[in-house]
């Protein structure tokens, strides 16, 4: 479905949106699914630098958010919100099939099924905890980075970016360190180091990429042709 009304919006001296029906919105979403997919297989594995820790997928998963915010800046909330929502039903079903294969019976000669169970494992608290937080998260990163580009326009994009990676990585964070923490008995100290390392670190890691960010946009809005600047 084209979110013409977007377009027809723009036209009418609001913000500017394309219509996803033309130019590259497809590759876009395929990318923003594949980080989150990768991401949530990489969350897997914890890793500790000093007195740091945080898990693998957070090395890709902020880059979800750049994604999203080309898909919420060029295209608007609703084609936003259908990317998020595919994408979070394409983690549902990553997360069963995984499940299935976990139950599924080994080979004789197969002896890696411990190892399977350990690393991709179905855990029913990391998947809920990761889902929620990427649905919550994004939905707020998206909502916020719309509402402020409905004042600003065209101009000021690294306020628009900046304020919805703060707002959405801060629900995303702590949604996922909250079931996490429940689940799995957490302390308090080690609950509050996991939430304020996380969300620090995939903050500073969009900041320091907001050049990559503001190219990356003007980029898709080049190659879309309904996306007009009167």
């Amino acid at each position: 479905m084209d979110d013409r009304h977007d377009t027809d919006a723009g036209l009418r001296g609001g913000p500017h949106f394309a219509i996803t029906g033309a130019g590259v919105y497809p590759y876009v979403v395929a990318v923003f699914v594949a980080l989150l997919l990768l991401s949530n297989i990489g969350a897997t594995k914890f890793i500790a630098v000093g007195p740091l820790t945080f898990d693998g997928g957070a090395i890709l998963f902020p880059l979800t958010y750049i994604v999203g915010d080309v898909l919420s800046e060029v295209y608007g909330f609703r084609a936003a919100r259908r990317a998020i929502v595919l994408a979070f039903a394409m983690s549902i079903l990553a997360a069963l099939t995984l499940w299935i294969i976990q139950l599924a019976p080994a080979a004789d000669f197969w002896e890696n099924q411990a190892a399977f169970e350990a690393v991709l494992g179905f855990v029913p608290a990391i998947v809920l905890a990761s889902i929620l937080g990427f649905l919550s998260g994004q939905l707020v990163n998206a909502y916020v980075l719309v509402r402020v580009k409905e004042r600003t326009r065209e101009r000021r994009l690294w306020l628009r970016l900046m304020s919805s990676t703060v707002a959405g990585e801060f629900v995303d964070t702590l949604v996922f360190c909250t079931i996490y923490g429940i689940a799995f008995g957490l302390a308090f100290g080690d609950f509050l180091n996991y939430l304020i390392v996380g969300f620090i670190y995939k903050v500073g890691v969009e900041a320091l990429l907001l050049p990559v960010t503001y190219r990356v946009i003007a980029a898709v809005k080049r190659r879309e042709p309904t996306y007009a600047i009167a």
